[in-house]
Formats: structure tokens, C-alpha cells, sequence
């Protein structure tokens, strides 16, 4: 293990979240919050401290490998939630530390599971700050560091493909550019243009400046931190609501496609099979919540606007309500749980499991049937027309078992807290998918305030596990993983 790299990192890690911090600084100092000025000026100062600290340290050339990046990738989103919280704790909006820390994590993996029994009245500098964490953890905290600082190569392969690699979600990783710095910074501007997009239609509709930044924040990393007791429900236009259901939607798309469209590669964009799925399950879903709900509106138009807003935020794992979907037939509620399930596309700023590794097992358990019935036969597993490797389908099985091992040992110790079985398994289900809200007593109406100390933590890293999916915090956690100077013959180089 390279310490001294992942150091590096860190070192730089944290005072780009210094920085990150001046925007709600400065907001604090205009709007003449004291306590929440000094709790971003003291944090940002620590972070830089601590930063400067750290690049002192004598960096080694002795390569970078995949360890390195899962570690480092790992490493950095721990360390930046329990800064990120610093804030909530030195201006006392949240006296708890435990509970700022899971805040700024459900923040940072644009979960949006909330402490907070009510928001409204928060500081303005706060309300952004928790807004903003959704924003830079949606594309992704290292991937925003590759966009702006150049890595160097190493020994071991590219120092920046080990870190996409480890931050990127889904089973697939790629360079949209033959240099991950460039591809970065593709991401980061489509993504900076559809969020401004977005805060232009909003404000053409009548929202306020600073409640159209916020919320288009929410919305592009699909983290769903409202600054209305009420969500998105709060702003009674259809509108408004159908203009953020559409930007939910879009930020569920895999980002390698938008850069097709500046291609103008359009056939390739309908060809791509994840997103024919993805459109599928949420126009399929969104119509038979609608036929469900329908006959208990006295409006058929808010019926189906409230049946695709509340699809394409949960699909999408943003979060946002403009109902309270728990109280709902039940044949909706459990389509919610299954596309909370689902997720939305790999490369897009949603979570879950994901849509194409969903393709990917449902092919493989066709695939394992048709060599039941015909063992001699040798298939190879296609998407997009594309073979997938056999290690990409190990990897996606592999994901898929500990998931299942994840969520069940969660469930297991949040229920000594005793809480009824829906709040449970659906509080660990919309944490390690990102979403947010569940049912029952973490339904959109409610909060995850009333969780015991230890239940906070496990839920916690469940929002890191399913933001990072799994491997670079099992990896974190591995103890043979930190050995240093072993198995350096079985060593993969991964060439930039």
C-alpha cells in the first residue's frame, strides 16, 4: 500500500472542501448569520490547516494501483462528511455530532435522509450548504478534483483512471476522452449546464433565486434536501413540479450519452439499452401508480403529475414529495420500494443498484438456463449489441451478494431499536440506495431523527456503501488490503 499517495490525496481533498465552503461563507456574512459565518470560516480554516499539514509529506513514486484508488476514494468521502458536519455543530443548528455526521453524509451521497424535524427558519448559508454537498457529491467529490488537478501517471497505471474507477457508478467505467482530465471536465460541464438549464426554468416560473439555486442543486445530484417542510410540495404550480419531475429524470441518464448528443450521435443515444429500460420501468410504473391512485383525486391531472413526480424521484433516488406516497394503495407503495430498488442508469448522479447491472443479471440468469438445457452450448453475454466480459459479470454478481449481506446485517441491528418492520427495512433500503425518505415513520412526512446513536452509523455507512457501491468501503475495511510491500506480483497495472 502507496500511504504516502493516499496522503497526497487527502491533502487535497480537504482544502478543496476549504474552499467549497466560501460560497456559504460568504451568504452567512451577507445575511448576517454570526454562528453559522464562524462555523464555516473556523471549518475552512481547519481544512486548510490540515491540507497544507499534509502536503508537506514527501510523496512516493512507487506507483498507484487499484487498492490505492478504492482506499483513497473511500478514505476521502469519510473524511469529508465528518468536516462537512463541523459547521452544523460550531453554529449549533445540530448539537449532535453524530447526527451532523449523518447529515453531511446523507448530503455528500445525495441521499437526503434528514435529522432535521423541520427546515424552514435554517440559516440561509446552512439551507445552501446541505443543498450545495448534493451538488458536489452527485458527479462526485474526485472526480471534481480530477477536472481541475492534473494527476500524474505512476508506476502502477493512471492515478486518475484508479480514482474514477473507484467514485464512478456502475459496473462499467470509461473515458469519454483519451485523457481522464478532459473527460472530467466534459462531465462537469454538462452537468454545470443542465443545472443552470434548470435554475432558468425554475425562476421563468415564478420561484425565487435563491429556492430555484437550492433546488436545482437537489436535483441534479439527485439528493433530494428540501428547504420547505413540505418538499417540492410546497410550490403549489404544476409547472414548477413537472419542470424538476423532468430534470430528476434527465440526471437518472448515463452522462456518457449527453456527450453523444453534442456529438450528434442521436441514433446511438436510442440504441443504448439501459435507457430504452429506463424510460420503460418509469413510464410502465408511473402508469399503473396512476391507474392505482387515480380514483382517489378529484383531479385526474394532479393524479398523474403526482404519479410521475413521485416515480421519477424515487427512481431516480432524488427524494423530493409532492405527496405523501405512504399513505397510498399498497400495490403503489410496493412499486415505489422496487424502483427505489432499481435505481437509476450507471454514469447518471442516481443511485441504487443500478439498471444495467440489472440487465446484465437478468441475462446472466437467462444465460445460466439456456446452459442447463443445452450444456455444450457457449454464449456470450451482450449488451448494447456489445459482449460483456466474464470478470464484469463476476464483478456485478459479486455486488449483488454482498448488497444482499449489507442490507440484511443493517436491518438486523437497526431493529433493536424496535420500530415497526416497514420503518426498518425501508430506512436501510432508502439509505444504501441514496433516496431518502421510505415508509412508515421515515415516509416523506417524517425523519430519521428518533434512530438510536448506533442505528445513525450503520446508517451512515450504508448512504457511503451504496454511493461508492460497496467495494471501496469493504476495501477500506479490509485489513490485509493496508498491508504494505506484499503481492506486489499480483499487482494489475491499468494503463491511462
Amino acid at each position: 500500500m502507496n500511504l504516502r499517495i493516499i496522503i497526497k490525496y487527502m491533502g487535497l481533498i480537504l482544502r478543496m472542501e476549504s474552499l467549497l465552503m466560501l460560497p456559504p461563507l460568504v451568504i452567512a456574512l451577507v445575511k448576517n448569520e454570526a454562528s453559522s459565518a464562524v462555523g464555516f470560516a473556523l471549518t475552512a480554516a481547519i481544512l486548510m490547516l490540515i491540507g497544507a499539514v499534509l502536503a508537506l509529506v514527501k510523496q512516493d513514486d512507487s506507483g498507484v494501483y487499484a487498492k490505492e484508488g478504492f482506499v483513497s476514494v473511500a478514505l476521502a468521502w469519510v473524511l469529508i462528511s465528518i468536516f462537512g458536519g463541523l459547521p452544523f455543530y460550531i453554529s449549533g443548528v445540530i448539537p449532535n455530532f453524530i447526527d451532523c455526521f449523518f447529515e453531511t453524509v446523507s448530503g455528500f451521497t445525495t441521499t437526503g435522509a434528514s435529522i432535521l424535524p423541520a427546515v424552514e427558519g435554517l440559516p440561509y448559508s446552512i439551507l445552501y450548504w446541505r443543498s450545495f454537498t448534493h451538488w458536489v457529491g452527485g458527479m462526485g467529490v474526485l472526480v471534481f478534483l480530477l477536472a481541475i488537478v492534473p494527476m500524474s501517471k505512476g508506476k502502477g497505471g493512471g492515478e486518475g483512471f484508479q480514482l474514477m474507477r473507484a467514485e464512478s457508478p456502475g459496473p462499467i467505467v470509461g473515458k469519454l476522452t483519451p485523457t481522464l482530465r478532459n473527460t472530467a471536465r466534459i462531465l462537469y460541464g454538462i452537468y454545470f449546464l443542465m443545472t443552470v438549464v434548470e435554475i432558468l426554468l425554475l425562476l421563468a416560473g415564478g420561484m425565487p433565486l435563491f429556492d430555484s439555486v437550492v433546488n436545482s442543486f437537489a436535483t441534479a445530484g439527485t439528493g433530494g434536501f428540501a428547504i420547505k417542510n413540505a418538499s417540492i410540495g410546497a410550490y403549489s404550480s404544476p409547472y414548477l413540479q413537472l419542470v424538476i419531475a423532468f430534470f430528476m429524470m434527465l440526471f437518472g441518464i448515463n452522462f456518457s450519452l449527453y456527450y453523444l448528443v453534442l456529438l450528434r450521435r442521436i441514433r446511438d443515444v436510442f440504441r443504448n439499452e439501459e435507457l430504452r429500460v429506463y424510460l420503460g420501468i418509469m413510464g410502465t410504473v408511473t402508469l399503473l401508480i396512476f391507474l392505482n391512485i387515480v380514483r382517489t383525486y378529484e383531479n385526474i391531472g394532479k393524479a398523474l403529475l403526482d404519479s410521475y413526480f413521485q416515480v421519477s424521484s424515487i427512481m431516480t433516488t432524488t427524494g423530493f414529495a409532492t405527496a405523501d406516497f405512504d399513505k397510498w394503495p399498497e400495490f403503489s407503495r410496493f412499486l415505489l420500494v422496487l424502483i427505489m430498488i432499481f435505481g437509476a442508469c450507471a454514469g447518471s448522479t442516481g443511485g441504487g443498484i443500478k439498471i444495467s447491472r440489472l440487465i446484465m443479471l437478468v441475462k446472466s440468469g437467462k444465460r445460466e438456463i439456456m446452459h442447463i438445457i443445452r450444456p455444450r452450448t457457449v454464449k456470450t453475454l451482450r449488451v448494447d449489441s456489445k459482449p460483456v466480459s466474464e470478470e464484469t459479470v463476476r464483478n456485478t454478481n459479486a455486488f449483488f451478494v454482498l448488497y444482499f449481506l449489507i442490507c440484511v446485517s443493517s436491518m438486523a441491528a437497526v431493529a433493536i431499536d424496535n420500530f415497526n418492520q416497514e420503518t426498518t427495512v425501508t430506512a436501510v433500503l432508502a439509505c444504501i440506495n441514496n433516496i431518502g425518505p421510505g415508509l412508515s415513520l421515515v415516509g416523506p412526512s417524517g425523519n430519521f431523527a428518533m434512530f438510536s446513536p448506533l442505528s445513525k452509523i450503520v446508517l451512515s455507512l450504508d448512504m457511503l456503501f451504496g454511493r461508492l457501491e460497496i467495494f471501496p468501503m469493504i476495501m477500506l475495511f479490509t485489513p490485509s488490503v493496508w498491508l504494505k510491500g506484499r503481492h506486489k506480483k499480483d499487482r494489475v497495472k491499468i494503463v491511462e
